[in-house]
């Protein structure tokens, strides 16, 4: 997902190529991307010049839906998932300490998650040092003694 955010407005980025840079085995990417194609993060375009981008700008997908998307419900313990469809209900969740806790460090993650978006995991794009001194050269003056 950073490698796309990274990508975003440029077209689409091809698995095989994020594969390279991430040195990451292109199948198990193409089991990511499915995952987020599903979840409504990421398109995919096909053909010559086909591959992935995101569905929204970075700023607008937040961590949370992206963990979400690939790794389900939030749950450190079964017994403290989020999701009420993969819930489960122990006989000692009404009386159990720990359970308290497992809630409460769900619910940290989930807040942190929750305040940060892609956006944020995506390093501003810096002018390599090459550039930027041809850019000052015009505004450079030259003293001779």
């Amino acid at each position: 997902m950073v490698q796309l955010g990274r990508h975003f407005g440029t077209g689409p980025a091809s698995l095989g190529d994020i594969a390279a840079i991430e040195d990451m085995p292109r199948a198990y990417l193409e089991q990511l991307a499915f995952l987020l194609r599903d979840a409504g993060l990421v398109a995919s375009t096909r053909g010559a010049r086909g591959g992935y981008t995101l569905a929204r700008p970075p700023e607008q997908i937040s961590m949370t839906e992206v963990l979400r998307a690939l790794e389900g419900p939030l749950a450190p313990m079964i017994c403290a998932s989020d999701d009420p469809n993969h819930s489960f209900d122990c006989d000692r969740t009404s009386t159990c300490t720990v359970n308290f806790l497992w809630v409460r460090v769900r619910d940290a993650i989930a807040g942190a998650l929750d305040t940060m978006t892609l956006a944020d995991l995506v390093p501003e794009r810096i002018p390599t040092p090459v550039a930027a001194a041809a850019d000052l050269r015009p505004h450079l003056e030259v003293v001779t003694p």
